[in-house]
């Protein structure tokens, strides 16, 4: 079964068993988060459940594996002719969520 689960402002497709990276969540590493379902169905596209938003009594579980910070971006600001020039860094930070229940 797979699902469309909304977090972060972002949307992903998720089954059992899944380890994916999203927006940073509350929690420690080995609490149990839920997700709103959007969209709810089988593998092959058979009994498809569409939310309006979301799916009445459909959730999907996952475990918080681990918390971190993606690799450095470096943003460069430059201006010809006025000697401005800007550098800084940034590090956004993720949670790492492994899907362990699509009901």
């Amino acid at each position: 079964m797979i699902a469309v689960i909304k977090t972060g402002g972002k949307q992903y497709i998720v089954r059992e068993g899944q380890t994916l990276k999203i927006e940073k969540l509350a929690g420690k590493a080995g609490d149990t988060v839920r997700f709103e379902v959007l969209l709810r169905a089988e593998e092959d596209g058979t009994n498809t459940d569409v939310g309006t938003p979301t799916v009445s009594g459909g959730t999907v579980e996952g475990e918080i594996v681990e918390h971190g910070r993606a690799k450095k971006i470096s943003v460069v600001k430059y201006k010809p002719k006025s000697r401005y020039t800007r550098r800084v860094g940034h590090r956004q930070p993720f949670t790492k969520v492994k899907i362990t229940k699509v009901a």
